[in-house]
């Protein structure tokens, strides 16, 4: 399995990121900001997709197209901080399965415990995404 580690530093999302740790921020604001920033983030994990030629019918007759080509993506969510952009990431991606890992850190071992593992069938065939959220600036 490839592990490869995307930092997003679009000027947008950074903007959303102040935004969201305003503590003047209510419920509601947060609960939108992180489904708008987990859309971002979908739409910039997606930019080297790979695309395969279609055609499709249009109203006007046939053109070509692209769509996405090769493996099928998997959001996979490090609970509980990841649930709050999955909304996001499915509205750019609805096709996509959901897994979940519930993990912990161990507070005198300061290691990662894992406690809940729970993902779609057929990973090996899919494009894996974990979410995770750092409170680090």
């Amino acid at each position: 399995m490839t592990r490869e580690l995307h930092v997003i530093d679009h000027p947008l999302v950074q903007h959303k990121l102040t935004l969201l740790r305003n503590k003047q921020l209510s419920t509601r604001g947060f609960r939108a900001l992180t489904q708008e920033i987990g859309a971002l983030l979908a739409y910039e994990l997606m930019r080297d997709a790979p695309l395969k030629q279609v055609s499709v019918e249009t109203p006007l007759g046939t053109a070509r197209g692209v769509e996405l080509d090769g493996k099928k993506q998997v959001l996979v969510t490090i609970l509980r901080a990841g649930l709050g952009l999955l909304d996001g990431m499915l509205h750019v991606l609805p096709s996509a399965r959901v897994g979940h890992i519930g993990l912990y850190r161990d507070p005198k071992l300061r290691t990662a415990v894992e406690y809940y593992l729970k993902l779609p069938g057929g990973m090996a065939q899919r494009v894996r995404v974990a979410i995770a959220v750092s409170c680090y600036p």
